[in-house]
């Protein structure tokens, strides 16, 4: 082709470019009947690549470009055919050749180009096949992200950890705005925070639900003033409207509640599930390495026995007879209820009131906020040592050895009976309408309130049952727990049914020695806890898990449906006193003045955390707190939260 003259190419080159490159470079704009003319001709179509609509066009390699432009250059004529002719000219020559056969093949539709192809393929050696196929290598790589649409790009970042996530946001641009976007981020959140991943086995805490409640209203507010507008909002966190419609002073705040401030859209700033799930797993991973700040909080003058924390509000109830309200946020004592004449043993508390146990046989209801009590509950013959609250049913368990319950709807209560001492602990689910005690005799007792009759009683502990924790829905065990490879010291003969010692009727089971394996479908599940749940298919089971803490220093994993003891936690030194946890972590209180966060799908101990002089015997956490309170009198905050 060096040796053709100019006018030959001109003949040859030019005709072919004038009839391919109009359709190749201007391919938008055409009728529609040669629009649908052309798609049926096979040497007009575009390859996925070559689309001038399509994203997966490649970019010119400025690099590769630059190579080919210096070889180029650097090219010098084989051998020298005319004598007379200058060696630039020769050069000139050859560049014009090379370029007009790229411009044949750039111009040419796709059949052509595999023929060009098939032909030029034919005639390579072994190294320039070997070279073929490196450039071929690099070239296929695309930027499939970037070419998909959003949604499926999207979806495939979900299939990330968070590590390659925050890896993949540094690839580009475009990658970085789809690896941030939220509809990546919540799917992260939602896989994390307030459960464990299954497939990387982190947990994160959930928001606070202060904060919660906080985020949900501003994205509402960032939907609401789409459209500039000024919006003029109530800040309620600091008051709590109570039953009646009056609105009560949260006392934890010194400005004037009813404060009102405006909000401008221009100043508004939307946070991001990115910033939300960065926010937890700072909170997690400190969680995980015992990293956090201890406070404690004085002013009991006897033993604390109970205890309750929210988002910003601490209660603690004590041998003194007394009940303080804590800010957790400042450490300060805001006000102290008194009324009862002996120790306090139990207290639970919501936005509105706080319920209160002792040991003068009264269950008492205040008015935290400002200190007055509204009610008293006289029906248990000895000290009042557990209650729980739920909706509107109330359990409380006595010294009288038994439970009883109070329906302030109907303003009806009663007693159910069946332990041989103590009930130390209460804990309603008023969805099955089922409420569970444990007793200084050793057993656990599940209750149907609509017989008043006991479903199951868990034989086990050979010390003082002291507390109960229901597991959530979400939760399962290991599948080796399941399948009935108990570790030592798990006893899955150790449950009975409801004995005729009890006072009160109760249920009968076919009981097998030893349960071997859960039920697979609803009905059987139904039929192991009785009539009552057989015969209303719509009514929601009781908890399937649930942890137990006795005074023999163990706790325990149960099966609710099997009765099977799946798991036993050794750790403490002493008898446990106290449980609390959520779906991630449960943290124990003992004799042994120790404090010990469990993972509760392991039984593994993450944590100890020391510092009482004496019995811990409450606990407490949220998302980034952990309060235990001692019969040193003093309650001990240690705080997760990250700094800010």
């Amino acid at each position: 082709m060096t040796n053709m003259s100019s006018l030959l190419i001109g003949k040859t080159v030019t005709p072919f470019l004038r009839e391919h490159i109009p359709s190749l470079y201007a391919p938008i704009g055409k009728p529609n009947n040669e629009e649908t003319a052309r798609a049926k001709n096979p040497n007009t179509r575009y390859c996925y690549r070559h689309r001038p609509d399509s994203k997966c066009r490649r970019a010119a390699d400025e690099a590769k470009m630059i190579m080919i432009q210096n070889e180029l250059d650097k090219l010098t004529p084989a051998v020298c055919p005319d004598l007379f002719l200058s060696l630039s000219i020769l050069k000139l020559r050859l560049m014009v050749a090379i370029t007009h056969v790229w411009s044949l093949f750039s111009a040419a539709p796709a059949r052509h180009r595999e023929l060009m192809l098939q032909g030029v393929l034919s005639q390579l050696c072994f190294p320039q096949l070997s070279l073929i196929s490196r450039e071929v290598n690099e070239a296929l790589k695309i930027d499939f992200i970037t070419a998909l649409p959003v949604e499926l790009s999207q979806k495939i970042l979900c299939y990330l950890d968070t590590v390659s996530l925050t890896k993949a946001a540094q690839v580009s641009q475009r990658w970085r705005q789809l690896a941030d976007s939220d509809a990546v981020w919540v799917y992260m959140c939602e896989q994390h925070v307030n459960r464990k991943c299954t497939k990387c086995g982190w947990g994160l805490p959930l928001l606070e639900r202060k904060r919660l409640r906080n985020y949900t209203r501003q994205r509402q507010m960032a939907k609401d003033n789409s459209n500039g507008r000024i919006e003029e909002i109530h800040d309620s966190e600091n008051s709590v409207v109570t039953q009646n419609g009056k609105r009560l002073a949260d006392s934890s705040d010194d400005e004037p509640d009813g404060k009102r401030r405006r909000v401008d859209e221009s100043e508004f700033k939307q946070r991001k599930w990115k910033d939300v799930y960065k926010d937890r797993w700072e909170v997690g991973y400190n969680w995980k390495v015992g990293r956090c700040t201890v406070h404690t909080l004085r002013g009991h003058t006897n033993g604390v026995t109970c205890l309750q924390l929210d988002d910003h509000i601490l209660a603690t109830g004590s041998y003194d007879a007394t009940i303080k309200i804590w800010n957790i946020e400042t450490g300060e004592e805001i006000r102290t209820l008194r009324g009862h004449t002996r120790g306090i043993r139990a207290l639970q508390f919501d936005d509105s009131k706080l319920i209160s146990g002792s040991l003068d046989n009264t269950i008492k209801i205040w008015n935290w906020h400002t200190g007055e009590c509204i009610s008293t509950l006289a029906g248990h013959t000895d000290g009042v040592v557990s209650l729980h609250f739920e909706g509107q049913l109330l359990a409380s368990g006595s010294i009288d050895k038994s439970v009883k319950i109070f329906d302030f709807n109907s303003k009806e209560a009663f007693c159910l009976k069946g332990h041989t001492d103590w009930v130390n602990c209460t804990r309603l689910d008023t969805a099955s309408r089922t409420v569970m005690s444990a007793s200084d005799d050793t057993t656990i007792k599940l209750w149907d309130l609509d017989t008043r009759r006991v479903i199951r009683t868990f034989e086990g502990h050979v010390g003082h049952v002291q507390q109960v924790l229901l597991l959530p829905p979400e939760y399962e065990p290991d599948d080796e727990l399941l399948n009935g490879l108990s570790g030592p010291g798990d006893n899955s003969d150790s449950v009975s049914v409801s004995s005729g010692r009890s006072g009160t009727p109760t249920v009968s089971f076919v009981h097998t020695d030893r349960p071997t394996s859960s039920p697979a479908r609803d009905d059987e599940l139904r039929a192991l806890y009785g009539a009552g749940f057989e015969s209303e298919t719509t009514r929601p089971l009781p908890a399937r898990y649930f942890l137990s803490g006795g005074l023999d220093s163990t706790i325990r994993l149960w099966d609710s449906a099997t009765g099977r003891c799946l798991k036993t936690m050794f750790g403490h030194l002493e008898g446990i006193w106290a449980l609390a946890g959520d779906t991630i972590r449960v943290i124990s209180g003992a004799n042994d003045g120790m404090v010990k966060c469990w993972e509760p799908r392991s039984g593994k101990c993450d944590a100890t955390y020391t510092g009482h002089r004496g019995p811990v015997t409450c606990v407490g956490l949220n998302d980034s707190l952990l309060a235990s309170g001692s019969e040193d009198g003093e309650v001990r905050l240690y705080s997760f939260k990250a700094p800010n």
